[in-house]
């Protein structure tokens, strides 16, 4: 790998970022449940996660706010327009996976 100053490589990974939140925002059709049993993180981990370095850097950000930047609008809304309910093996699936 290339050796990349600090503030290349923290370009470089907010650019990913930007792309995976613009990516998770056109599959609407991907589940939270699904994203969580198959990779181990959904766009709520990448809110909590994006409130998290924001506090570390003295930012306020609550969890909500970094909610409508994953989601690219206000959860309740995402959550109505898109959310589906668990399907039984989608939940047994999850669970199962709380539990490796």
């Amino acid at each position: 790998m290339a050796d990349l100053d600090a503030q290349t490589q923290t370009e470089l990974e907010a650019a990913a970022f930007r792309t995976l939140v613009a990516h998770l925002r056109e599959r609407t059709d991907v589940q939270n449940i699904d994203l969580m049993n198959l990779a181990g993180f959904c766009r709520n981990c990448l809110s909590k996660w994006y409130t998290a370095a924001a506090k570390e850097k003295g930012v306020d950000v609550d969890y909500e706010g970094a909610r409508e930047r994953v989601y690219g609008m206000p959860y309740s809304e995402w959550k109505a327009k898109h959310q589906t309910e668990a399907t039984p093996d989608q939940a047994a699936a999850f669970k199962q996976s709380q539990h490796s």
